[in-house]
């Protein structure tokens, strides 16, 4: 049975055919309406989320699904000390595939561990987020038409980024990718990522100023500084308007350049961005509603579940 942990635990070839998939779902979204239908997906978040979490629930529902869970730890069982390998021992009891988002790393593996029904990481602490990855990668796929030969800048909260590692991860598996580190130093991108680009021979930069580098992307990925990842407040409140996307500095940028932000957004774009072509944001949030669709369909498929 297959689960979805780690951004990388799906083959290039295999992310090709989940992505061709998501795309027919967004072109002829009546043929999977009811695809899904009498199946049940869980969401068991442990951790604040908007986008994720509707997102999944509103993939089931458009499969023809539905949906049970919870979106707060302490309305569950967990707030009287359960474990999460019971959690979802009971779980897979109710539902036939399974969501979870956990502040603690590596919790979603303990619960695959333990799972009769394939288990998809929605998030856990700073470590690994692969739908939301998954949800950029076809984002940019959709819209560049190849995640090939592409200069990629990741700007702001590269340290505690979750989306950030997991991001570039993916697209280090991909020809001719060239990154570009834009943080403070407080927040720059850990050395186990930077060293991996060195091992795979891949060129990077790290830099502070965003402006000078817009000239050179072909993807800019903005990112909020995450005031949940800090122990102190004087440190968020310092860096957390280090960078701040606006209208004018959108002028230095490629015309066919591409903002990207995993959300939720606070101040580091600008409200002015929007209506800038090149802003997709709000596109890449509907995009992982087609590639969540794709993925409960595929894990379901490959269960042996009569899903399609």
């Amino acid at each position: 049975m297959r689960h979805l942990m780690n951004p990388l635990d799906f083959s290039v070839d295999e992310l090709e055919q989940l992505f061709d998939l998501a795309n027919d779902i967004e072109k002829h979204p009546d043929r999977y309406a009811h695809a899904c239908a009498g199946k049940k997906l869980a969401t068991c978040f442990y951790e604040p989320s908007t986008r994720t979490r509707l997102s999944f629930e509103a993939a089931m529902l458009n499969l023809g699904g539905s949906v049970l869970g919870f979106a707060d730890a302490s309305n569950s069982s967990a707030s009287k000390g359960e474990s999460v390998s019971d959690t979802i021992r009971v779980i897979s009891c109710y539902a036939d595939i399974c969501a979870m988002r956990h502040p603690k790393e590596g919790a979603p593996l303990v619960a695959a561990s333990k799972s009769r029904i394939p288990v998809i990481n929605a998030g856990d602490g700073g470590h690994q987020h692969p739908t939301q990855t998954y949800t950029d990668l076809l984002t940019i796929r959709s819209l560049r038409g190849s995640l090939h030969n592409l200069t990629i800048g990741l700007c702001g909260d590269l340290k505690f980024g979750r989306t950030v590692h997991s991001l570039v991860n993916a697209l280090s598996r991909y020809s001719g990718m060239r990154f570009i580190f834009i943080s403070p130093d407080e927040l720059k991108v850990p050395d186990y990522i930077t060293e991996m680009l060195r091992d795979k021979g891949i060129p990077y930069e790290e830099v502070s100023g965003l402006e000078e580098k817009l000239p050179e992307l072909d993807v800019l990925y903005m990112t909020r500084v995450q005031k949940e990842r800090f122990f102190n407040e004087e440190d968020y409140v310092r860096l957390k308007d280090f960078y701040i996307l606006t209208r004018k500095k959108m002028e230095l940028a490629p015309k066919n350049m591409l903002v990207l932000h995993p959300l939720p957004r606070v101040n580091e774009i600008s409200v002015d961005v929007d209506d800038d072509p090149r802003a997709v944001y709000f596109k890449q949030a509907q995009y992982g509603v087609y590639v969540r669709m794709a993925l409960i369909l595929t894990l379901l498929k490959l269960k042996g579940e009569d899903a399609c």
